[in-house]
């Protein structure tokens, strides 16, 4: 062989290397580590024992909401050993209430479908807490059959259900923001109001009115903390409840960002659910901006050995949370031709992305601005620690648009939005963008 003929082969020699090693690069074999099953078996356990605290466990709550409140004796009615009227299931459902399909057996399935179960009846409402079909809500029966208290779960408020069976009534869809729920409505029926009489130092009509202000899908996660009921301009002071999916990556959570996932299941767990648990932040000892929480020590609650029902289970249940992924928009609810349209104007003319970064659709790392930054006033941010908005997640948002956008739902329509930050920023969009781009929000 001459020196041409040996360059040559060599040559090719090494390019066969070359586009060998490339396909390994591309696709390397995925090597088995000595820990690997004890990784898998975990990763399983901590799934299924996430969901089960998610939806069931209620930390200990009955202790507030019933041996407290006596909030269940308002549901099931003077009828059914309780007080009142009662609480029948068209009610129940009217004020955001679901109902687990799975749970029913398929006996009473067929009677509901036949119209042979009352649900006018508050007794029906009893029979479907005792079968714990009631999304987010646990009852606790006497050894007579009745029902001597009730807790509440985190799927009260962060899952519904698909209406597969009925309006209200189906499979669940866990991780999405209820935003039928009408909580203040719920609370305001429970025979003793005292505990938050006392801890806000006002009067009954006070509390009550102040619950009937924030309306389906709203709550107010700081009134127990600053005791700031209404907005400056009098309106409610409440924010919308967020959906709790597509969480994987994401750093800050809630609309004001002041705490992790993690940190945001020991806050309610502890201090918003009132289950019994371990909490401890110390900005919200700051007399000055946290009044109630200062005095009432809710920013230390120092709970311990058995006592703490929460603690332990904060591990599966962030597991099971980040698991949750962002629902796909359903084929036909967007015009696909202008969702690629609009893909391109989030990324260039509108400059979204710089922000909401695909595929997080918020900020890896620290994601708050000031409201300064977004053009909206400072009221929610600055019950805050954080004097801040958190950059919300944007995927599965197709999911969450009753209600509004933003916290407290200023913006009525995505169109609204886009027009917002349109006019904010000066970026200039036509009105083809501008639709183009609400096309895009509705199907990520």
């Amino acid at each position: 062989m001459n020196l041409r003929s040996m360059i040559v082969a060599a040559s090719a020699a090494a390019g066969v290397l070359v586009v060998a090693m490339a396909s390994e690069a591309k696709a390397p074999a995925v090597s088995k580590g000595a820990n690997d099953a004890d990784i898998a078996r975990y990763s399983q356990t901590m799934l299924e024992e996430g969901r089960k605290t998610f939806r069931y466990d209620t930390f200990g709550s009955e202790a507030f909401w019933g041996d407290a409140l006596q909030l269940h004796k308002a549901i099931a009615g003077e009828k059914n050993g309780g007080v009142g009227p009662g609480v029948p299931p068209e009610t129940a459902l009217a004020v955001g209430l679901k109902v687990d399909a799975d749970a029913l057996p398929d006996a009473l399935k067929k009677q509901i479908k036949a119209g042979k179960v009352d649900l006018k009846d508050p007794a029906t409402t009893v029979a479907l807490l005792k079968l714990n079909a009631v999304v987010g809500i646990t009852a606790f029966a006497t050894p007579s059959g009745g029902v001597k208290s009730m807790g509440i779960q985190c799927a009260l408020c962060h899952s519904t259900v698909d209406d597969s069976f009925a309006p209200g009534i189906g499979k669940r869809l866990d991780g999405w923001a209820n935003r039928d729920l009408n909580v203040g409505a719920i609370v305001s029926l429970a025979p003793n109001l005292k505990p938050f009489t006392d801890l806000l130092g006002v009067d009954e009509a006070t509390v009550k009115k102040v619950l009937a202000s924030w309306g389906p899908g709203r709550f107010d996660a700081l009134l127990d903390k600053d005791g700031k009921a209404l907005r400056p301009d009098g309106k409610q002071a409440g924010v919308l409840i967020p959906p709790a999916f597509g969480l994987a990556g994401v750093n800050l959570h809630t609309w004001t960002g002041f705490g992790s996932v993690p940190y945001w299941n020991a806050y309610v767990a502890a201090t918003e659910m009132h289950g019994s648990g371990a909490f401890f932040d110390a900005r919200l000892a700051n007399k000055a901006q946290f009044a109630v929480s200062s005095k009432s020590g809710s920013h230390n609650m120092n709970v311990r050995g058995e006592a703490d029902k929460s603690t332990a289970k904060l591990p599966a249940l962030h597991f099971y949370q980040l698991a949750i992924p962002a629902p796909k928009a359903p084929a036909g609810s967007f015009n696909a031709a202008a969702f690629g349209r609009g893909k391109a104007v989030f990324a260039g003319r509108a400059g979204c992305a710089r922000c909401h970064v695909p595929p997080l659709f918020t900020e890896p790392g620290h994601n708050v601005h000031a409201p300064s930054e977004i053009g909206v006033d400072a009221f929610q941010a600055d019950r805050s620690p954080t004097h801040a908005y958190r950059t919300a997640p944007l995927a599965g948002l197709w999911s969450h648009q009753k209600g509004g956008f933003y916290h407290d739902g200023r913006f009525a329509t995505l169109m609204d939005v886009v027009n917002h930050y349109d006019g904010f920023m000066k970026l200039g969009l036509s009105s083809a963008d501008k639709n183009d781009l609400v096309e895009y929000l509705k199907g990520i």
